[in-house]
């Protein structure tokens, strides 16, 4: 996906690039799995215990961050999954002949997206680099883009039509990404006059042409991301008619405080809704209407999606997918995704708290397994499976390494 300055511009061809250091890599976005494991009676969930887990891509593959660099696409073959690409090295004949560092990402791998249509995945990381891959029906090759940040790249998304993408950065500025033909190499815009901290989230609005960032400042954003050389002159959308680079249609903040963890447009484009660490949901109808917030009592939710007009999926801390819908003109939290099941009693609860005191001299179980099928803080949920403009499937992944399928 993206590179840095220093890295496209390389004096010596097929040098390989200094490492900055070790990381581990973790999920920022949900990968989609049909791998079938035990999971609880009554949950509409599949499940998979996968490498720490990283963004989605489309129905038969997906891919996972692992280690400091590697990307790990895995294709699905009956039940399993087996592991069919790794973009981590470039092939030396490659390198050696074109401006092509022989190591790709050298720092922890922050956020991926595949195109489904294009079928491109852009990757990028806390080595302030981002690459464009592209598959040629036995490989995958990286494209360099001039990304130009001093920074990490924290979140990356493709626009609907998958002829530019946005990159979140913690030099307070979200980047636009797009081809340049004549160099062979991405490029990209900054928009960076709104932004006083790190950008930590994206959603695209439908129109192609909008954009809005959640930010560590405590605010989200919807900004134009027109690109002249790229897009069709636009006529305007629900979140403002001036379409110049960068303009800013609208700032919303977190009721509460804390900063915004995620962000999502509706399918429509007329709804924009955005969750920060004060665990609370808010909406927008407009750039001038009145917030609607959606208070709850659970620990921050980290990501959400919208699975219709009138339905939002999110997760996080506690571990569990919830449900937010609107019913009678009220948005409110209806119910759990994930159900649980009871955990089985066998015997007298008093002769069990002294068989505990007597093998262990402790008066409480030591089981700390959650009633849920994960085990640890969602990191990121997805849209799977979409019919006729409704979500009938999600993707979750999480801190515990699994990857989920929920059935809506």
């Amino acid at each position: 996906m993206l590179c840095s300055t220093r890295r496209a511009f390389w004096s010596q061809r097929g040098a390989e690039p200094r490492s900055r250091g070790n990381g581990t890599a973790r999920s920022r976005a949900a990968t989609n799995s049909d791998a079938e494991n035990a999971s609880p009676a009554n949950s509409s969930a599949e499940s998979a215990d996968a490498p720490p887990p990283s963004p989605f891509a489309c129905t038969d593959n997906y891919d996972v961050d692992d280690g400091i660099r590697d990307v790990h696409i895995y294709k699905k073959s009956g039940s399993s999954w087996a592991v069919a690409h790794v973009l981590s090295e470039v092939d030396p004949a490659v390198a050696a002949n074109a401006f092509y560092p022989t190591a790709i990402h050298t720092l922890l791998v922050t956020s991926i997206d595949w195109a489904p249509e294009t079928n491109k995945i852009v990757t990028c990381g806390q080595d302030r680099d981002a690459y464009v891959w592209s598959f040629d029906g036995q490989t995958w090759k990286p494209q360099l883009v001039l990304l130009r940040i001093n920074r990490a790249a924290t979140f990356v998304r493709w626009s609907p039509q998958e002829n530019k993408f946005a990159v979140g950065t913690g030099s307070k500025l979200t980047a636009i990404g797009h081809f340049g033909a004549e160099n062979d190499w991405y490029l990209t815009d900054h928009i960076k006059k709104h932004f006083r901290s790190t950008v930590v989230s994206l959603a695209w609005h439908p129109d192609n042409i909008t954009v809005a960032a959640g930010c560590a400042d405590m605010k989200v954003r919807v900004l134009s991301a027109y690109v002249k050389s790229v897009d069709p002159k636009p006529s305007g959308c629900a979140w403002g008619e001036k379409t110049t680079f960068g303009h800013l249609h609208a700032e919303f903040g977190t009721p509460t405080g804390g900063w915004v963890h995620s962000v999502a447009f509706s399918p429509s484009g007329n709804v924009l809704a955005w969750t920060g660490h004060d665990g609370n949901v808010s909406l927008a109808y407009g750039p001038s209407s009145p917030v609607i917030t959606i208070v709850t009592n659970h620990l921050p939710l980290l990501s959400l999606v919208f699975t219709s007009e009138n339905t939002i999926v999110a997760g996080g801390h506690d571990c569990v997918p919830y449900l937010f819908a609107e019913r009678g003109g009220n948005w409110a939290l209806v119910d759990k995704i994930d159900k649980g099941v009871a955990k089985a009693e066998f015997g007298n609860s008093a002769m069990n708290t002294f068989k505990q005191m007597d093998k262990r001299a402790q008066a409480a179980s030591t089981d700390t397994e959650l009633n849920s099928v994960h085990q640890n803080t969602i990191t990121s949920i997805r849209a799977y499976e979409t019919v006729g403009g409704q979500v009938r499937k999600i993707s979750s992944t999480g801190v515990d390494g699994k990857l989920v399928i929920w059935k809506l």
